[in-house]
């Protein structure tokens, strides 16, 4: 694996060589070991050194990809090996989703100091992830969960719906925004967001008097509306409190129940525990805005 990588980063058998200190003729022999093996041509050879083929190109993608992955779970076994007997995986979106995580982690290590407590983020499909048994929790809207089977919903809390604005915009100074405030304003939307937030953008929208312009993802929103090119709406799970933005509650019914989920043969004590923690610092902050 790391032969290939290196020969395609350097295109040199020579240099790839001596960068792994081993001699080229090892090298090359193990180069070949490999194509024999996966039974195509990794690499073009020439006098002129190495390129790589269509095929190789996308198989060298692979393994610089599979080499984080085992670096990482190396790194995940060394840490369990040495401190913990158990291990809980919660799975979320962005850090900021579950925002008294860090908290929790730090009140139940009191409680249970062998048991690891290992945050995993993804964007997407993190439902999915947790549906494979690659997450143990698993941070969600309720409306994802329904027809789910052999899985435990446990309510959360509850998000409302804000408007994001520069520190600077006349709209930040407001307790309150509503649909009039947004009039001849340019609106971010699209970037996955949840039915409920679509429902209120498409209401904003159908009203002809506000323009909109589609953005991929959260990340990309916040960047244009820092950049001054529009303001965006979105749930309050996803502040991350950092003061950068203004974030003003924004007047509409919708909002956003946020869950976790477990899987239902999980009935670990340390499981059990941990959601204990988590949801009791939730319960106690009811003057929290989320």
């Amino acid at each position: 694996m790391d032969y290939c990588i290196e020969l395609a980063h350097t295109l040199n058998f020579s240099r790839a060589a001596e960068n792994l200190f081993v001699s080229q003729p090892t090298f090359s022999y193990q180069i070949k070991l490999v194509e024999d093996e996966v039974g195509f041509a990794i690499f073009e050879r020439s006098g002129k050194g190495a390129a790589l083929t269509p095929a190789g190109a996308q198989f060298v993608s692979f393994l610089a990809g599979m080499r984080q992955d085992l670096k990482r779970a190396i790194e995940q076994g060394q840490n369990y090996s040495a401190t913990y007997r158990d291990s809980i995986s919660i799975c979320m979106m962005v850090r900021q989703a579950v925002y008294f995580l860090p908290e929790a982690m730090r009140l139940f290590a009191q409680k249970m100091p062998d048991v690891q407590i290992v945050p995993l983020f993804q964007y997407e499909n993190s439902m999915e992830r947790f549906l494979q048994n690659e997450a143990d929790i698993v941070f969600a809207l309720k409306e994802q969960t329904q027809h789910m089977p052999s899985i435990r919903v446990h309510e959360l809390f509850e998000s409302r719906i804000y408007l994001i604005t520069q520190k600077t915009d006349p709209l930040a100074q407001k307790n309150l925004a509503s649909s009039e405030d947004l009039y001849g304003r340019t609106l971010m939307i699209g970037g996955g967001s949840p039915p409920a937030l679509k429902a209120v953008q498409h209401r904003l929208i159908s009203t002809g008097r506000i323009h909109y312009f589609n953005s991929a993802d959260h990340d990309t929103t916040l960047t244009n509306v820092a950049a001054g090119r529009g303001v965006c709406l979105a749930p309050g799970f996803l502040n991350d409190h950092s003061g950068q933005f203004a974030w003003i509650p924004f007047d509409c019914k919708e909002a956003f129940s946020c869950v976790l989920c477990t899987h239902k043969e999980d009935k670990r004590p340390s499981l059990s525990a941990f959601l204990a923690v988590l949801k009791g610092l939730y319960d106690s902050a009811i003057a929290f805005e989320m």
